[in-house]
């Protein structure tokens, strides 16, 4: 007879969790105190449950692994929702445990009490509540299952007090073993024709189900076929950007000849991308429900496909499974795709050649230092905000699983990604960059990485705004500002204060040394690097955003 908390920890531990990140409540103290006697699982404390979520979900991308976060019922599982929502959008395998109230005072709005099913029914794959302490290894199973089985994603298991701390002996069972769905020969057969017959043929990369050789693989496959191949949104490290099949990033205002490119390709083939908001510019580039291009479309749930698109050739798959037989297709390359693959590359090399922005310290110039002087395998994580910008169109990813970033735009992210990064990965660079505005929401966790000795590098792009928001106001109503103005702290001197290293940088030709510096540091370190705030954008400035806006 163990108590359930020990019986939830042995499930765990059968399941490979091998670290879990938490804030601790009362609620759960039953599955704390399994984990105490856990030597096989890590429990990393943080310091706000969206923090913790978040940090699960950037495990989960490192290390390939299901993520695992604990919080408490109420206040703790509400704070957890934006990570939830975060490995919804972005596919992630995740398992949040939230603690709840027993069942001797459901239904009563006791202290802190909540409906788990409710709050998180459409955030997440499934949300289930264990009312009986003998089944806490058939719900974890089948919780692992569901996370990692067809497009992954969150599930969440309310876990009321008593259920922990009451007696049993479930057995535990063995790990779980989700299904991977192939490609059928017809379904290849009939690419093969498709291709076949193309002229100007498209790929789209990105979703779930990717690893550093089904990266190779594909650019194997592109390099036979010269075919042009794009990167959804926030999918940059699917395919090596410096590959001359690589035609760039359909993210947020993708360059003009990559969308032109995905708008008049007579077939686009999108592998593991949902083909969203971002990725198809607002559902322009790729038109819902009927595209213009004959589209084959692979994904590896039934469900997403069709849900928005109308494909020519729906392929229901993982991609590895996809790639794998699209390799042992004979497929020779088609007259006329060189050159247009050629074309497209060169486009996407010009972006790189930078626009000049305001100011002495220049997003640009700091984003190519960094192409410049990090290894192929540095991680970096972002949150949300126009700083991104510039990391998407200057920064080149070379390796798989080499940029960390929500899809669905959340905010304070990159902080506590980044943590998780490094503490799955030590022997990897891993650095955070974050807005003014996006480092304060969770800037609180850069304790969490000088406690685990954690030693990621943040980059704080301060301009002193919510400056996507300033953005949007600016062409709304010109000149009308409200709400987007930040009054912030002295970033390195918060960074000190927490045992890090910090420094501000107001210059561009200071940042090599300062980056320098922190990487030499030996602990968590911040560079606050002080930016103009007319640089809002990597293409305009706010003079020039108002005038177009007045004019219009």
């Amino acid at each position: 007879m163990r108590h359930g908390g020990k019986v939830l920890i042995e499930q765990l531990e059968a399941e490979g969790v091998d670290t879990v990140f938490c804030v601790p409540g009362e609620s759960y103290l039953a599955a704390l105190d399994g984990l105490h006697d856990s030597n096989r699982i890590r429990t990393v404390i943080c310091r706000q449950e969206g923090g913790a979520a978040m940090m699960a979900d950037g495990h989960a991308r490192v290390s390939g692994a299901t993520g695992v976060a604990f919080v408490t019922r109420g206040p703790g599982a509400t704070n957890a929702s934006i990570g939830i929502h975060i490995a919804q959008q972005d596919s992630t395998p995740l398992v949040l445990f939230v603690g709840l109230p027993g069942r001797d005072v459901e239904d009563r709005e006791a202290f802190q009490e909540f409906d788990l099913r409710a709050v998180f029914g459409s955030l997440a794959k499934w949300a289930e509540v264990v009312a009986d302490p003998a089944r806490l290894p058939e719900y974890v199973s089948r919780a692992f299952h569901m996370a990692q089985s067809g497009r992954p994603g969150p599930v969440v298991l309310g876990l009321p007090e008593d259920v922990l701390t009451a007696g049993c002996d479930a057995p535990v069972v063995r790990q779980s073993r989700p299904a991977e769905a192939a490609p059928t020969p017809s379904a290849m057969a009939e690419l093969a024709s498709l291709l076949a017959a193309a002229e100007r043929p498209m790929v789209i990369l990105g979703g779930p189900g990717w690893s550093a050789s089904i990266k190779a693989r594909m650019e194997e496959i592109a390099t036979r076929l010269d075919l042009p191949v794009a990167v959804a949104f926030r999918r940059q490290d699917h395919f090596d950007n410096r590959h001359p099949c690589y035609a760039g990033h359909a993210g947020i205002g993708p360059d003009k000849a990559l969308a032109e490119a995905i708008r008049s390709a007579d077939l686009l083939i999108a592998i593991g991308a949902r083909l969203g908001e971002m990725t198809t510019s607002g559902y322009t580039l790729v038109e819902a429900p009927s595209p213009k291009q004959k589209l084959v479309h692979v994904h590896p749930s039934a469900d997403e496909l069709g849900r928005v698109f109308r494909a020519e050739l729906p392929i229901c798959a993982s991609t590895g499974a996809f790639i794998e037989a699209l390799a042992r297709q004979n497929l020779p390359s088609r007259p006329g795709w060189a050159d247009r693959r050629a074309g497209l590359h060169a486009a996407f090399l010009a972006t790189r050649r930078p626009d000049p922005t305001p100011g002495t310290l220049r997003m640009e110039q700091v984003m190519l230092n960094l192409d410049d002087m990090l290894p192929n395998d540095a991680i970096i994580a972002t949150g949300a905000g126009n700083y991104a910008g510039f990391l998407h169109r200057y920064y080149r990813f070379k390796e798989f699983r080499t940029q960390l970033a929500p899809t669905c735009g959340a905010m304070g992210y990159g902080l506590p990604a980044a943590i998780a990064a490094k503490l799955a990965s030590p022997d990897r660079t891993v650095v955070a960059i974050a807005g003014d505005g996006c480092f304060m929401m969770n800037g609180q966790e850069l304790a969490t990485a000088v406690q685990y000795g954690a030693n990621v590098i943040t980059l704080v792009v301060n301009n002193g705004m919510y400056g996507t928001i300033r953005m949007h106001q600016e062409r709304t109503y010109p000149g009308r500002v409200i709400g987007t103005t930040l009054v912030n702290p002295d970033f390195a001197l918060l960074a000190k204060s927490y045992g890090a290293y910090g420094e501000t940088v107001t210059d561009t030709e200071q940042f090599r040394g300062a980056f320098q510096r922190a990487l030499d540091s030996g602990r968590p370190a911040l560079l606050d690097l002080k930016t103009d705030p007319e640089a809002i954008t990597v293409r305009q400035t706010i003079a020039q955003i108002r005038a177009a806006a007045m004019k219009g």
